[in-house]
């Protein structure tokens, strides 16, 4: 006699075990989103459907994406996108997972500037930075720029889908931007460490690492912008950066030397020093 179908609950009840078997943050979670994605199901609509048993190809494509999360992908890219403030933004291993920490320099760059504003976002991944602030500041003129031209592409892609106007450009650095000014400059560079990198969660390794390591120390793209960024910044302008957790005296020491006039540091929701802005005189 034929075993009876899994049922949804059954698949999701296993898998949530087999998640946490091997060590994922969230295993119930992550198994209720990643078992609704696969059936094209919201996670209401799953809870209803429980008592539902799986046809095969249902089954085959659940466990697809279980699996997935099992080698400890990150979930933006098993699902294909990522909340990022108000916008819902696609994803891919092209850029970084936008993350919560990074809301912190929007809200920051939002108190600065006024109506009209120039504001860049210094590589932008997905864009979120650039389309959050487009989408919230809909007086100021964004212009987002990436090394990466996968990065921009997919940028674009999630401006025009969300209709918001951005201006793409692809640069290293400030190397396409010479001759123009901004009022802000907002960056999350690279900032981890080769040893940090090293021993960070198994899901980071799924990240472009050139997004998310600095060099051996983890700040020389922080050094790089506070060198470079003074010559696109209008007098009194500013820039917003995030920084890593140890990184506030060094980064605050940089602009300083750089001729950055104030610095300021604030934390993130778990106390640890995270968002930089200095100012140019």
């Amino acid at each position: 006699m034929a075993d009876a179908p899994l049922t949804i609950g059954e698949v999701v009840r296993r898998s949530a075990q087999y998640l946490a078997g091997i060590g994922a943050p969230s295993p119930r979670l992550d198994a209720d989103l990643v078992i609704a994605h696969a059936l094209g199901l919201n996670r209401l609509a799953l809870y209803t459907e429980f008592d539902r048993p799986l046809t095969t190809a249902e089954l085959s494509a659940a466990r697809a994406l279980v699996a997935r999360r099992g080698r400890r992908e990150p979930m933006a890219y098993i699902l294909g996108h990522r909340a990022f403030r108000r916008l819902d933004l696609e994803v891919s291993p092209a850029v970084l997972v936008p993350r919560p920490e990074t809301e912190l320099l929007v809200e920051w760059v939002l108190e600065l500037v006024a109506p009209g504003a120039a504001v860049l976002d210094w590589g932008t991944g997905s864009g979120a930075i650039a389309l959050a602030l487009a989408d919230e500041g809909p007086d100021l003129v964004v212009t987002g720029i990436d090394a990466s031209d996968d990065a921009l592409a997919l940028a674009r892609a999630n401006g025009a889908r969300l209709g918001l106007t951005v201006e793409w450009c692809p640069s290293d650095g400030f190397a396409a931007l010479r001759g123009r000014a901004f009022d802000v400059v907002a960056a999350n560079p690279p900032y981890l460490s080769d040893a940090e990198f090293a021993a960070a969660p198994p899901e980071l390794g799924f990240e472009p690492r050139a997004a998310l390591v600095g060099g051996p120390r983890g700040d020389e793209a922080i050094a790089r912008i506070a060198t470079e960024a003074g010559d696109s910044l209008r007098p009194g302008g500013a820039v917003v950066c995030e920084i890593g957790e140890h990184q506030a005296d060094t980064a605050r020491t940089r602009f300083a030397a750089a001729g950055f006039a104030e610095t300021q540091v604030r934390e993130d929701l778990a106390g640890l020093p995270r968002v930089l802005m200095a100012r140019r005189a």
